[in-house]
């Protein structure tokens, strides 16, 4: 079975952007070898990445115009989107799916393969959260108290108790943390 697996940067406060959308100004400070060589084996174990509209909007505009082993990875790698707003989805192998997000990920979960990646896109998570459906979360923390932003985890959210497989100091001063349901 495909495991569906949140991966995000956030600040030591928690937050996952900044006080505007795509406010990610402190993934700079956590960026490095060590990040990129992460990202890419990441990559290589997905068969499809995961985005709501926001997101898929803002790594769109971004990845088409840059160059270097991630962006293809990132523009080859199928992507699924999914929004009830957005009329077309012209990024390189996107899909646009405007029903029921979790019901979508539970049929490609069964059907197996390679892993399922969420990358941002904090309202969609946030579903998935409600829903149960994340096998493992991956947060890089950047060593940024930033003091004001949107929250990765919102108030509200339902208890889950999860267990840590891995830690990884990086050279940045960041460190991945990963953990599993």
């Amino acid at each position: 079975m495909r495991k569906l697996i949140m991966w995000n940067i956030i600040t030591l406060d928690g937050y996952f952007e900044g006080n505007q959308n795509w406010d990610l100004t402190f993934h700079n400070v956590i960026w490095g070898q060590e990040l990129e060589k992460l990202s890419i084996e990441q990559l290589h174990l997905a068969d499809y990445l995961v985005f709501g509209r926001v997101t898929y909007e803002g790594m769109a505009a971004y990845w088409t115009k840059e160059e270097g082993e991630v962006a293809d990875l990132m523009n080859r790698i199928p992507k699924l989107v999914f929004s009830k707003t957005l009329k077309v989805a012209d990024w390189t192998n996107s899909t646009l799916i405007s029903e029921n997000a979790t019901d979508e990920i539970m049929k490609l979960k069964v059907k197996g393969g390679k892993d399922l990646y969420v990358f941002g896109s904090a309202n969609l998570s946030e579903t998935f959260i409600s829903d149960n459906l994340f096998d493992e979360y991956r947060i890089g923390i950047a060593p940024v108290i930033l003091g004001s932003g949107r929250p990765l985890f919102r108030k509200g959210i339902s208890p889950k108790n999860l267990s840590l497989v891995s830690t990884q100091q990086l050279l940045t001063g960041g460190v991945i943390l990963r953990y599993k349901k």
